[in-house]
């Protein structure tokens, strides 16, 4: 048996902020941010609600579409830069919530790229037939740690939660390739002080090369050409970025996965969230072949091939 998706779910707060709301804000414009990055508006979630809120309620629309329940997990891994606290960790507290009470709990930190992370070691403990059903959540409150007076980078953060569920899938389908992989001489190109820093020449340039490489280079290490893809899933951080992956792999736009306008980045829960949109809305459909890509803080970057 191979490791694959059999739940997903996602969720974003209610709250929309749109450009016009951020030229209130900072001295920008609604066409410089949609010619730059592509975003339109992003959410945002209130005081109220924290990353693990988030987060569970992600978890539980993939753990309904899997048709498990709570007490049926085995590992539950939340990759995210923004936790509650420092610890405990947000798996933690979902565990509680879950009422997992024989699953193991860990936050991965790996930024954007946190997702891809989570799946591949989560693929580690099915194939190996340690575990059953893994929740992998990307999660992420970017708006606490927004400079909101930063017109470089507060335009392009925001909040949200996407979610699957790991487990047992037919020969053949499922995870079926993925790398990952640092870089830590570019760690102070993206990082967090009291807020997030970037230096965002540096990173669109690291961005640029390693999105398609890494797509690329999972597609070829299960013997198949970058012609066999059927969708791609890019890290929803800038829609320049997405279209050179794309142009890589010579996809139509069409087999692009495209939300960045409707919510901005939102880090670790970019890629769960529009891969669960999608399968939702007909776009990914039985046997699709789909590479998932993203970078990150760190420097990090990471690249799942699976079959639908």
């Amino acid at each position: 048996m191979n490791a694959g998706l059999i739940g997903i779910g996602h969720f974003v707060p209610e709250k929309v902020v749109t450009n016009e709301d951020m030229e209130k804000i900072v001295d920008t414009s609604d066409e410089w941010i949609r010619t730059r990055t592509g975003i339109e508006e992003r959410r945002i979630a209130d005081d109220d609600m924290d990353t693990s809120d988030m987060a569970y309620r992600a978890a539980e629309n993939a753990l309904n579409d899997a048709g498990i329940s709570g007490e049926e997990l085995d590992l539950i891994l939340v990759a995210t830069v923004t936790p509650d606290q420092p610890f405990p960790s947000v798996a933690c507290r979902l565990q509680e919530r879950f009422g997992a009470k024989k699953a193991a709990a860990m936050d991965i930190s790996a930024a954007c790229s946190g997702f891809m992370y989570g799946l591949a070691t989560a693929q580690q403990f099915i194939n190996s037939g340690v575990y059953q059903n893994v929740l992998v959540i990307g999660v992420e409150k970017l708006s606490k740690i927004t400079n909101w007076e930063d017109r470089n980078t507060c335009v392009l953060f925001g909040d949200g939660a996407g979610a699957a569920v790991v487990g047992p899938v037919e020969d053949g389908k499922g995870i079926l390739s993925f790398e990952l992989g640092s870089d830590g001489s570019g760690g102070d190109h993206l990082y967090q002080d009291e807020y997030i820093v970037m230096n965002g020449r540096e990173v669109f340039k690291f961005a640029v090369r390693q999105m398609g490489e890494s797509a690329v280079n999972v597609v070829e290490k299960i013997g198949l050409k970058k012609e066999d893809v059927d969708y791609l899933i890019p890290h929803q951080a800038n829609i320049r970025i997405m279209e050179t992956a794309r142009e890589r792999l010579g996809i139509e736009k069409e087999k692009m996965s495209k939300s960045v306008h409707k919510y901005g980045n939102t880090s670790a829960a970019s890629i769960p969230i529009a891969l669960s949109e999608d399968v939702k809305n007909g776009k990914i459909k039985e046997d699709d072949l789909v590479v998932l890509v993203g970078f990150g803080g760190g420097l990090t970057w990471g690249a799942v091939a699976l079959r639908w």
